[in-house]
């Protein structure tokens, strides 16, 4: 029997994350995945106006809250059947791309770089030797000599005082560490510079959302966006250039910079590229709607099994029965009442925390699973789906990004490679390349429905007598996000979220199938079972998102532990 490793709590993410792993001959031989901290907001919903939900929901996650907003309003839209205004779907779009491209952004510099990168090695490196290979890399504008020195520089301060700040407490000098200082320079550079953009694509959304986090301007119907090109109180064509400023910005740091730093990581770790692929089965849902009713989309989503990209099955609409019938989520392994295995429609939310038991209940995450099967959803899930099935953006892009990584690595990279814990990397590059340049064709689309004349942009919604239900699904940064509601009578009677982090961080279920957390942690080296840098590289890949709640209950309403994060 191998030695047990528990990394309590997995830190650079959202939420509380356990990962306790078994290791034998540096390899992991088993894993179990346990989130720490109970959601909620099911039970706060119920019997609450369905136009209500959606302001609710933002509150799941300080960083997820377009998603779920986004997801709300669908989920009430499609029980009552609903179509909103074109104008509506392209302003949603937007906010959608730019949360996106503003997560995507933080998750690889400022979330999972430093499982790769390490910081004080940049001070041992030959600026113009790092000038050199960065410009041989991209044409970006800032891989100058003066700005890399003036980091270098920055960075000795740093060092010299004691203060690394944001750079404390890394990995530095782990051996599994393997940049050359050069390049480790260009990625802290280049780390700075990403929280600049991941500003910027976060002004668009406070700009059209009204604020950041947790936007204002969505209704069930619409949005609240009210158009008049003279009205300087409204959106009118100044807020429209602003806007489109900074998605240009943002989408040149994403194509220059973003895309061709993990192309260059991926092919100085090539051997990353074999490791933490787990469930091979993916699961994503289309998004960026281009009509009223959501039956045409600009990107793709649906399901792969067993990694067969010729087996694709794609999601048609926002009412497709393929997606609606075969999702459900088992306790089996969870702290809540009972045994089950449900959809959504009939789950309930009754928790019962107990003790962390291995062979029985460890976690508070639910485990979705799709036709009864576990699926990994997220960017690499969607990018494989469009690649697969012709998708032109996505093609292109990683094509690209295959054929740089694999300049770097001095192999011949195919798709198959990402299928892996880098892979999931690539994914999120490629698919933040493809999302800058659809917001940058939406915005255009959105410019010229309103120079028809078309200004609408709500309809109102009418709640019938009886009962009524619906689903809204969101292709959202972590992975396919899905809300179920009931509606009785024109209030909620019960309300489940299942979100990306469910579907990848769950336990198991009552066949003791094994969440793509788990699966893809097995079979990873540890080569220092007191610093296992090796398990939030994975892990970290999937850009885990836990925030749920802040606390826990015992059975009589008394706390039962607290998480302060600082």
């Amino acid at each position: 029997m191998g030695r047990k490793i528990i990394v309590d709590p997995i830190t650079r993410i959202e939420g509380h994350l356990r990962i306790d792993v078994e290791v034998d001959h540096g390899k992991v031989q088993n894993s179990w995945s346990s989130g720490q901290m109970w959601r909620g907001i099911e039970v706060i919903l119920k019997g609450r106006d369905p136009r209500e939900a959606w302001l609710f929901t933002q509150r799941i996650c300080g960083v997820c809250t377009t998603v779920h907003a986004i997801c709300s309003v669908r989920a009430v839209e499609n029980a009552l059947g609903m179509t909103v205004p074109l104008n509506a779907q392209y302003i949603r779009n937007l906010l959608i791309a730019c949360h996106s491209l503003h997560d995507h952004i933080v998750h690889f510099y400022h979330l999972s770089a430093l499982d790769w990168v390490d910081v004080v090695s940049a001070l041992k490196a030959d600026v113009g030797k790092t000038t050199k290979l960065a410009q041989s890399l991209s044409p970006w504008p800032r891989n100058s000599r003066p700005e890399f020195q003036a980091v270098k520089d920055k960075l000795k301060g740093f060092v010299e005082r004691g203060q690394l700040g944001i750079f404390t407490n890394g990995y530095w000098g782990h051996s599994a560490m393997r940049l050359a200082p050069e390049v480790n320079l260009l990625a802290v550079t280049h780390y700075l510079q990403a929280l600049e953009y991941q500003k910027k694509a976060n002004q668009v959304v406070a700009i059209l959302g009204s604020k950041t986090p947790n936007i204002q301007n969505l209704a069930v119907g619409g949005v609240a966006n009210a158009i008049n090109l003279d009205n300087e109180a409204t959106l009118n064509m100044a807020k429209l250039y602003r806007v489109k400023s900074l998605i240009d910005e943002v989408a040149t740091f994403v194509q220059q910079v973003y895309v061709p730093d993990v192309c260059a990581i991926g092919g100085m770790y090539p051997e990353w590229l074999g490791f933490g692929a787990g469930v091979t089965n993916y699961l994503s849902v289309p998004e960026f709607p281009t009509n009223e009713d959501g039956s045409e989309f600009d990107m793709p989503g649906g399901t792969i099994f067993d990694a067969k990209l010729g087996g694709v099955t794609l999601f048609k609409n926002f009412e497709d029965p393929y997606f609606k019938d075969n999702v459900t989520e088992s306790i089996a392994r969870s702290w809540y009442d009972g045994e089950w295995t449900r959809h959504p429609y009939e789950e309930d939310t009754v928790p019962k925390p107990s003790e962390f038991d291995y062979d029985g209940k460890y976690s508070w995450v639910k485990a979705p699973r799709f036709q009864g099967k576990p699926m990994q959803v997220g960017p690499l899930a969607q990018v494989l789906a469009a690649f697969a099935t012709g998708h032109e953006p996505t093609v292109r892009w990683a094509t690209a990004a295959l054929e740089k990584a694999g300049a770097v690595a001095g192999a011949k990279l195919g798709p198959g490679v990402l299928h892996s814990t880098l892979g999931r990397h690539a994914a999120r590059a490629i698919r933040a390349a493809v999302i800058a340049e659809t917001a940058q064709a939406h915005w255009g689309k959105l410019v010229e429905n309103i120079a028809t004349g078309d200004v609408e942009i709500f309809r109102k919604p009418e709640f019938p007598t009886g009962v009524q239900q619906g689903f809204g699904f969101h292709e959202a940064p972590r992975g396919t996000l899905s809300h179920w509601i009931v509606i009785r009578d024109g209030k909620i009677e019960n309300y489940q979220c299942v979100v990306p982090s469910t579907w990848n961080a769950g336990p198991r279920d009552e066949k003791d199938a094994k969440g793509p957390y788990e699966a893809s942690l097995v079979g990873n080296p540890i080569a220092d079972p007191e610093q296992p840098l090796e398990v939030l590289r994975t892990i970290h890949s999937f850009d885990p998102c836990l925030a749920c709640a802040i606390h826990t209950l015992d059975p009589e309403g008394n706390q039962h532990s607290s998480v302060r994060v600082l």
